[in-house]
């Protein structure tokens, strides 16, 4: 059990999303929690605020009377839930949930602390509300879909529960979860804010530097095949550029390659005296840029995702709707915190970094493959008949072209805003939109990440060097080897493809 105190870190909910941890807040912030319902419950009296007596919207303009202010919760979200397009797994769902508890838990939102238990206890039960990915332009927030998560604590819609759809009352019931009522603005404040895009982007975060970790150790493995002088990722080399993330991939490469007998030595093979009659040398001198600037490549990825990871967590921890209720200050404030740019920009950067981690694994795959680049490896690594047989000709039509669509979705979304809801939101984040597609490059990548790993295998076996690699890359070696066996006769590659992808998702190597 994750017992929440003062913050809620990444760490926390990794735990919460990958290792069966539950969640459990501590009374005194459940208190404060509490202490502010009550400071806007006798704030709120004879005022004029945002969504408590007034319309949404462009229709604050208008007075709602006291007797329809219950109504007034519950409309919004029913009148949101209008999310179109395939509901997204429950990983999203849980995250952005985490995410939601998140805001509520700074005490700012003044809703009624019934809010804080029935997400805690969807969070720990594993119900999982029906959530479509289309529908937020990332403004005043998620509202339609944080309305489909508002719709489902209200014991309406319908929730993901034990791998079956049901009906959320049904399922509440089993639970012994009472559905939430209505207090004073509880519609509003679930539905208001960053939470889903924020939840999506933290489970592609920790994808994102799964994939820069097992890209860090093809990168090493590439370099001992094509039996690379090691100073590419020398300290002399890499701490002359000051960039933390060029000399931390280095340094990671460095102790990957320990123990390696692939890697070349230039002091011993170029420096040493005896070449002054050679005019051409057969072992290229500088390896290709795919190979040679990987740390050069791989570091300002790894600097993206050390900024988008303070970004979410600080995001995780913000208040995010609107208005934001204030006991300290005994003021109720009004504003657009619920205005999803720091993760629409985030979401960007880290997907282009991460295309660019995929440019480079299909160039790397490119160098596998082309015998007449390599010089010294068979034509797609066939150990079969060359023209009866294929090897993995086709599966670089799979890493070419899944590399191709990322690049396609590299375009930055976060520029794009288009004005509505009669101009009220005249500029939009479109931040859910960017994390939707950061998530397809992720899932992009780890495609053409396991045609690698299956083409470095089979690679090592074309040159009978499996017992000359580094210890890191020899484990996974035997691990491809386990999943996918060498192959001389021509073999369909789609399973093997997806069973590599599952094992490089499932388990990160976990590169300090």
């Amino acid at each position: 059990m994750i017992s929440l105190t003062e913050k809620i870190t990444l760490e926390a909910v990794e735990k919460l999303l990958y290792s069966a941890e539950t969640i459990h807040i501590d009374t005194d912030w459940m208190a404060r929690v509490d202490e502010c319902y009550r400071f806007l419950e006798k704030f709120a009296a004879e005022k004029v605020i945002y969504g408590i007596n007034t319309g949404f919207g462009p229709m604050a303009q208008w007075r709602v009377d006291d007797k329809y202010l219950t109504d007034l919760q519950y409309n919004i979200i029913h009148s949101h839930s209008t999310g179109a397009g395939e509901p997204l797994d429950d990983v999203y769902v849980k995250s952005a949930m985490i995410a939601r508890l998140g805001t509520v838990l700074q005490c700012r939102s003044g809703v009624h602390i019934d809010v804080v238990k029935i997400l805690v206890e969807f969070i720990n039960r594993e119900i999982f509300p029906f959530i479509p990915m289309h529908g937020s332009v990332g403004a005043s927030g998620d509202l339609v879909q944080l309305a489909h998560i508002a719709l489902c604590l209200i014991g309406e819609g319908e929730v993901h529960y034990k791998g079956q759809w049901r009906p959320t009352a049904e399922v509440m019931k089993e639970n012994g979860i009472e559905p939430l009522k209505m207090h004073i603005r509880e519609g509003l404040s679930i539905t208001n804010g960053t939470s889903v895009m924020t939840g999506i982007s933290i489970v592609n975060l920790f994808h994102a530097e799964t994939l820069l970790d097992w890209a860090t150790l093809a990168a090493v493995w590439m370099n001992e095949i094509a039996a690379s002088f090691d100073d590419y990722m020398s300290e002399g080399e890499n701490n002359c550029r000051r960039h933390e993330g060029q000399q931390l991939m280095a340094r990671r490469m460095r102790e990957l390659s320990e123990g390696s007998q692939c890697l070349k030595k230039r002091a011993h093979e170029l420096y040493d005296y005896g070449h002054s009659d050679v005019k051409v040398f057969e072992h290229k001198v500088q390896a290709y840029y795919s190979l040679r600037c990987t740390p050069q490549i791989l570091g300002p990825i790894y600097d993206t995702l050390k900024n988008t990871r303070q970004i979410l967590e600080d995001e995780l921890n913000s208040a995010t709707d609107n208005p934001i209720v204030d006991p300290e200050t005994q003021n109720v404030y009004h504003g657009g915190n619920f205005h999803g740019d720091y993760i629409s920009l985030e979401e960007d950067k880290v997907k282009i970094a991460l295309v660019r981690l995929c440019m480079t694994a299909e160039r790397q795959l490119n160098y596998l493959f082309h015998d007449r680049i390599n010089g010294i490896l068979p034509p797609f690594l066939n150990l079969g008949t060359l023209g009866l047989n294929y090897g993995m000709q086709a599966c670089q039509f799979t890493a070419t072209s899944t590399t191709a669509e990322c690049q396609t979705l590299a375009m930055p979304n976060y520029v794009h805003s288009i004005p509505n809801n009669n101009d009220n939101q005249d500029i939009v984040s479109m931040g859910t939109n960017s994390a939707l597609l950061c998530k397809q490059v992720v899932e992009n990548c780890f495609q053409v990440m396991a045609i690698q790993y299956i083409a470095l295998a089979q690679a090592t076996d074309c040159l009978k060097i499996a017992d000359k690699l580094a210890p890191a890359s020899r484990k996974i070696y035997d691990k491809v080897r386990e999943m996918v066996p060498l192959f001389i006769e021509d073999t369909p590659f789609y399973k093997d493809i997806a069973t590599v992808e599952n094992y490089l998702k499932t388990n990160p190597l976990k590169l300090k």
